[in-house]
């Protein structure tokens, strides 16, 4: 049986409704070369195709803010229907790819689906605050309804091999940064980084500061003695996109790259637990992104 998925999005500068819905259903190379997001063409031109679709899934709606924009990205990802509203693709779809990034709007996009025990892709942050967290949470009918991830969490170069691991030691310090701003960005370097120091595990202090006209910087100590910089630089100053481990006999530099593998595993992870009827993203490692993320926004 094919899961029939819909699609909610588009906000600005997120190209993920166009991405997700190839990596499903493959793509139109000639619609696809949108100017929005020249990345996307370039990554996708790198696979091939249709042996790269996730098998047993398929993007049959969308809607967007924008039905012109709505009826590029289906041509674009060849999705069959454009909704008129969000809510007339219940009924019509198995689970829901909310693809905005704008936590702010999370609540009122997911809810009618929540409350229809429809699973729920939330693209990231899930929510900025804790309070925000929760109240998305509250309208949960089964555990597992909720899935939420940045896709850096499975990319394979931002983990460390047992090889590494050996090499490095222990954990004791962890130096992350990404461009663009920490509401956004924060969470590609928070969710990996929690994920090699074995989150959830308690946080002692959290100290945040400024770094640039948008960017925020959050250093925190964990309870079991590893500490951590996160700094989100903004949109003034260039950086990578980078997770530096320092261990107890060496450290080890993790740059990300491969855009579309990290997607394609974060969705397949959505989908195995719609299949299996398990959770694949716990609440207890979503509440401590959640956290981090809070804290760096704090005054």
């Amino acid at each position: 049986m094919t899961i029939k998925l819909g699609v909610l999005g588009l906000s600005e500068g997120n190209g993920h409704p166009y991405s997700w819905a190839a990596i499903c259903n493959g793509y139109s190379p000639e619609h696809m070369n949108t100017y929005e997001f020249p990345v996307i063409p370039q990554y996708l031109a790198e696979q091939s195709w249709p042996e790269a679709r996730i098998s047993g899934v398929e993007v049959t709606h969308i809607w967007t803010q924008d039905a012109e924009l709505s009826h590029r990205i289906a041509k674009a990802s060849l999705i069959t229907h454009v909704a008129e509203e969000p809510t007339s693709m219940l009924g019509q779809i198995d689970a829901l790819l909310l693809a905005r990034d704008d936590a702010e709007n999370h609540l009122k996009y997911a809810e009618p689906f929540l409350k229809e025990g429809i699973p729920v892709y939330i693209d990231k942050p899930m929510a900025l605050s804790l309070g925000g967290l929760d109240a998305l949470y509250r309208l949960q009918k089964y555990d597992g309804q909720i899935f939420t991830c940045s896709a850096l969490r499975y990319a394979k170069e931002l983990m460390l091999s047992e090889s590494v691991r050996e090499q490095i030691g222990k954990i004791r310090h962890i130096q992350a940064t990404t461009p663009n701003s920490w509401e956004k960005y924060a969470v590609h370097i928070i969710e990996p980084s929690l994920q090699m120091i074995g989150a959830p595990v308690d946080i002692a202090s959290a100290r945040s500061r400024k770094i640039a006209e948008s960017g925020r910087a959050v250093s925190i100590s964990f309870e079991n003695g590893v500490t951590a910089d996160f700094s989100a630089f903004g949109k003034e100053t260039k950086t990578p996109l980078s997770i530096r481990v320092y261990g107890e006999r060496g450290w080890q530099e993790l740059v990300f790259t491969d855009t579309f593998s990290a997607f394609k595993t974060a969705l397949s992870e959505f989908i195995e637990g719609i299949s299996t009827g398990t959770c694949r993203s716990p609440i207890e490692f979503n509440k401590q992104v959640v956290s981090i993320i809070e804290s760096g926004l704090r005054k």
